[in-house]
């Protein structure tokens, strides 16, 4: 089965959870016999020059990219603001070159799935319509409409909460449009899966969780001093949120019930403003952006995650649990994981509860390798890459 991927960036090197996502699921399904062709938009944010992707990779898929500089302009956002009813998101995506290189594609090669990683390519539907014959995929990370209506809810700011809420109406809308014009819906999790079926009844749905290969992640070693950390892309809006309710509202409870208490915090591209914060704050030791996540992670052993706002699967979750981490989040951050609260890691929806679990995690040894120990099969046994890009390809065929 030949199957072409469509994604709005490069997802190599997979240092977020989308790119995660999305290579993660490109492997697994070459490495269950789909002959795979991912193409992208190489944006200046995360741009990686294809010829340096390892070979170990360009062996199982195929990669190929178009450069687009996708950053926002603020007079094509007010134009966008004024005169459009597609949100500016969807917009920036726009690529002459993309198209150009889609069209040849598909007019000299034929595909079976042409698989989309999200609603943003949405334009490119009639398109595909045109020059194949292959069915068309919505693979959905998320619900994005629904996050930012929560940061709508979230926000005190009146002007951003307008806009926040105007956005969430316009995504929900290209959303429901690209969930009619496919064949094809694949959700990461089973919420998101109804919701988007209930887009388009018609349209043949399947949940696959993101997959996670085991091997590649080493569990954290028994001993020494556990800290807990966070890491995460601080110019993703849900991550940038999280981190500063819990600076504001989480670390004042957790220095008087744990004192000394040193938090690790990394992330990259975090604005100049939040960094001044995280390094005036007692108690936060702020890495910036480092060389390796994974090690990082394990060095600390706790991990906290603390989102109000998301929709789909914490990828920075899964990966602290594969690490045998004692994982710490809100209700939002494990929806869709299938965790229990207690066995598989803890889950605090107040301030004082998530100070409460690190200071329970930080002084029980037992607990700390009671939940690494339970999250690590976990994953093993529902979110395997292998296992879940199999299922994938067996609904595609």
């Amino acid at each position: 089965m030949r199957i072409l991927i469509l994604s709005n960036k490069l997802p190599y090197p997979p240092k977020d959870g989308g790119a995660i996502a999305t290579l993660g699921l490109a492997e697994g399904l070459a490495d269950a016999g789909a002959e795979v062709t991912l193409l992208a938009i190489n944006t200046k944010k995360h741009y990686f020059p294809v010829e340096e992707i390892p070979v170990g990779l360009t062996e199982k898929v195929r990669f190929l990219a178009v450069s687009k500089d996708t950053s926002p302009r603020p007079i094509h956002a007010v134009i966008n603001l004024l005169f459009s009813r597609r949100p500016y998101i969807s917009e920036r995506f726009k690529c002459k070159a993309f198209t150009v290189q889609l069209t040849s594609l598909l007019q000299q090669e034929d595909f079976d799935i042409v698989q989309l990683e999200g609603p943003y390519l949405e334009h490119l539907v009639p398109l595909i319509s045109k020059y194949s014959e292959a069915r068309i995929s919505l693979r959905a990370h998320n619900i994005e409409h629904e996050i930012w209506a929560r940061r709508a809810g979230n926000t005190r700011n009146p002007a951003a909460g307008f806009y926040f809420r105007l956005l969430a109406r316009r995504i929900r809308r290209l959303e429901q449009e690209m969930a009619l014009e496919s064949d094809l819906i694949v959700a990461i999790s089973e919420r998101d899966r109804e919701r988007l079926a209930g887009f388009n009844p018609d349209a043949k749905t399947i949940t696959v969780p993101a997959g996670i290969d085991l091997s590649k992640y080493e569990p954290v070693q028994p001993g020494g001093d556990p800290w807990p950390c966070f890491i995460g892309a601080l110019d993703w809006a849900p991550n940038e949120e999280g981190l500063r309710w819990f600076i504001n509202r989480v670390m004042p409870i957790l220095r008087e019930v744990q004192p000394g208490i040193l938090v690790h915090v990394a992330g990259r591209n975090a604005p100049a403003e939040l960094v001044s914060l995280l390094r005036s704050i007692p108690g936060i030791q702020y890495h910036g952006e480092v060389d390796d996540a994974l090690a990082f992670m394990r060095s600390a052993s706790i991990l906290v995650v603390p989102l109000l706002t998301g929709s789909g699967i914490r990828i920075k979750i899964l990966e602290g649990m594969a690490c045998g981490m004692s994982v710490i989040t809100s209700p939002v951050g494990c929806e869709g994981i299938d965790a229990e609260d207690g066995r598989h890691l803890l889950i605090a929806d107040s301030p004082e509860e998530f100070a409460r679990n690190i200071q329970h995690t930080m002084t029980d040894p037992a607990l700390r390798e009671r939940l690494g120990r339970e999250s690590r099969r976990l994953v093993k046994e529902k979110f395997d890459t292998f296992t879940v890009a199999s299922g994938l390809l067996g609904f595609y065929k």
